[in-house]
């Protein structure tokens, strides 16, 4: 199986609310670093889809773009959307694009990350600024702890 079979079947899995069908697209202790929920590793992974994506979201649509995979790492980007559940943006879609970036051991993913252009979702969702702020923060927290990151902060 390919990269692009796997994360189809994944982002499927998550459409169709079935977190045990996105862990078995990883390794036992594979980890699913979400852009807003954060990492999931493992068995933990379903319970990422099954009680906080379709707890505060429906009538998810996830398309891939241009998958490519080299050296064991896998590139795809994509188009992400929901209608939320959550109050006050409850019935709103969002709608983001990013890529994935994944680790692949085989056919299975060790690390899922993705890099997403949020602002236009937390604008589609109605977001106070506060809220985007804090979500802006995190990310920056985020960035600034991986290591890649350390030659550009000094």
């Amino acid at each position: 199986m390919s990269f692009a079979d796997t994360i189809k079947r994944m982002t499927e899995a998550v459409v169709s609310g079935d977190g045990q069908g996105v862990a078995a697209c990883f390794t036992a202790d594979g980890t699913y670093h979400d852009v807003f929920y954060g990492p999931f590793t493992g068995a933990d992974i379903a319970d990422m889809v099954d009680n906080h994506f379709h707890r505060d979201g429906t009538n998810f649509r996830w398309d891939l773009h241009d998958a490519v995979e080299q050296d064991g790492v896998g590139y795809v980007r994509y188009v992400f959307s929901y209608e939320s559940k959550m109050e006050p943006s409850k019935g709103r879609r969002a709608i983001f694009e990013g890529v994935s970036i994944c680790r692949m051991e085989g056919d299975l993913i060790t690390d899922y990350t993705e890099v997403a252009n949020a602002a236009v979702g937390l604008q589609c969702l109605g977001l106070t600024p506060d809220r985007a702020a804090r979500f802006a923060a995190k990310q920056e927290t985020e960035l600034k702890a991986r290591d890649e990151a350390k030659g550009h902060l000094v």
